[in-house]
């Protein structure tokens, strides 16, 4: 089941945010599913360098970047509206898309974290 946060965005939030790659990217939404009895928090942003027939960034620039977010924006988030998660996924894509539909035209980027002493430590799928 996906609930969507009402977007309680800060200010700071809704603005671009600052990553290692350079690229510019955004938050677009917050979902909070269940996923095997498992909380997950989805960060969904929106990241148009990384489109495949006009993006400079590739995934292993892109990697260090969903690291930071994070890092950087989803514990702080998550502190601030007191969530809790047993997975955080940070995801860029380079246009709005419908979360769990179909869309061939857009290219997507996604990392997993699990959450330790306030560190985000990445996961494999």
């Amino acid at each position: 089941m996906i609930r969507l946060i009402a977007l309680l965005l800060t200010a700071s939030a809704a603005h671009a945010q600052d990553v290692p790659s350079g690229q510019v990217v955004a938050l677009h939404e917050v979902l909070i599913d269940d996923v095997n009895a498992q909380d997950w928090l989805r960060f969904r942003f929106i990241a148009p360098q990384i489109a495949r027939e006009d993006g400079d960034i590739t995934y292993a620039q892109a990697g260090p970047d969903m690291e930071h977010l994070c890092q950087t924006m989803a514990l702080p988030y998550m502190s601030e509206y007191d969530l809790s998660a047993d997975m955080i996924i940070i995801s860029l894509s380079d246009q709005v898309t419908e979360f769990g539909a179909t869309n061939p035209e857009a290219t997507q980027f996604f990392d997993a974290f699990r959450v330790e002493n306030h560190t985000c430590i990445w996961e494999a799928f």
